[in-house]
């Protein structure tokens, strides 16, 4: 299922946490209602896995993991699923950076791809607290302390960055400075850190209009109900490129502290995968698979930082 993945021999899990996360590319991740400040960092790659010890090799493959269903890897992600994460609304094909990214988790964790199963969880109902019908979920969700007090993250799979969207000729286009979005009115997906972003890094004296979903927002650019989006940047790409039919990528905003804020899978609290995953993710890191994915479905131009 995944070619880059293959190229690849398979590590021994009980690999120590990567130190340093590599250079951000970006992120429109919900955050939780309960997030409350500002979240970005909260997910290097030093602290965005599990606190408890790696297990050992042996501790996880098919036979050994207590996975919700035996001999099964059951893995979530809302719908719709949406490029460049997903293609064609399918996570079963492999194709796009997060369906690419769980198949390859799952082949470190000895997993053929019959053996992966996929399910449909709404974002809301993955970060609140309470049993999960998966063993974990990637849908572009950023690791945050708040969250941790529900569920538990594997290591960080993705470095992000939020970016500002427009269309060609608006009062945002051409901008180039955090002061420029002032009097904006931007919108963002409910409950995520691109929201996050815009009341605590871009403060505009405009209240930000919230959607439920990303297609909404882009709706409403088009309607000229709002100026600009803030999303993460492959995203961005995506909505500048295909959703509207003269969008430009304003910039990225830079980020809010010293540290990474980061993609991480999702488990159940106290989970006994999170360490065999988290393992995975590290060594899928520290191989270049990561790495390799990356360039085969998110690599793109660079967005102009916004000073």
């Amino acid at each position: 299922m995944l070619k880059t993945s293959r190229r690849v021999a398979k590590r021994h899990l009980a690999v120590a946490t990567l130190a340093t996360a590599t250079i951000a590319l970006t992120a429109c991740a919900p955050t939780d209602e309960a997030d409350s400040g500002d979240d970005s960092g909260s997910g290097s790659s030093e602290t965005s896995g599990s606190s408890s010890e790696s297990p050992s090799a042996d501790e996880c493959t098919p036979d050994t993991m207590d996975t919700v269903t035996d001999g099964t890897l059951t893995i979530a992600t809302d719908d719709p699923a949406y490029e460049p994460w997903f293609v064609d609304n399918d996570p079963t094909n492999g194709e796009g950076y997060e369906s690419a990214v769980a198949y390859a988790i799952a082949e470190q964790l000895g997993y053929t791809a019959d053996q992966v199963t996929w399910v449909t969880v709404p974002f809301n109902k993955v970060v609140q607290p309470g049993p999960k019908e998966f063993d974990f979920d990637v849908n572009q969700v950023s690791i945050t302390e708040a969250r941790r007090k529900a569920v538990d993250f594997s290591s960080g799979y993705y470095d992000v960055v939020q970016t500002v969207v427009t269309n060609a000729g608006s009062s945002l286009d051409g901008a180039t400075s955090l002061a420029d979005l002032a009097d904006a009115k931007l919108g963002a997906q409910v409950g995520t850190t691109s929201y996050t972003a815009i009341t605590d890094q871009v403060q505009p004296s405009q209240e930000p209009a919230v959607f439920d979903t990303n297609d909404q927002a882009v709706q409403a650019l088009k309607n000229g109900q709002i100026d600009g989006i803030v999303v993460d940047l492959p995203t961005a790409y995506y909505m500048s490129a295909v959703q509207l039919d003269d969008g430009v990528i304003v910039g990225q905003l830079p980020l809010a502290g010293d540290e990474v804020e980061q993609f991480g899978a999702v488990l159940g609290k106290g989970s006994p995968l999170t360490g065999c995953v988290s393992g995975a993710v590290d060594a899928l890191r520290e191989d270049g698979i990561l790495d390799q994915i990356n360039q085969e479905w998110l690599a793109q131009q660079g967005a102009p930082e916004l000073s």
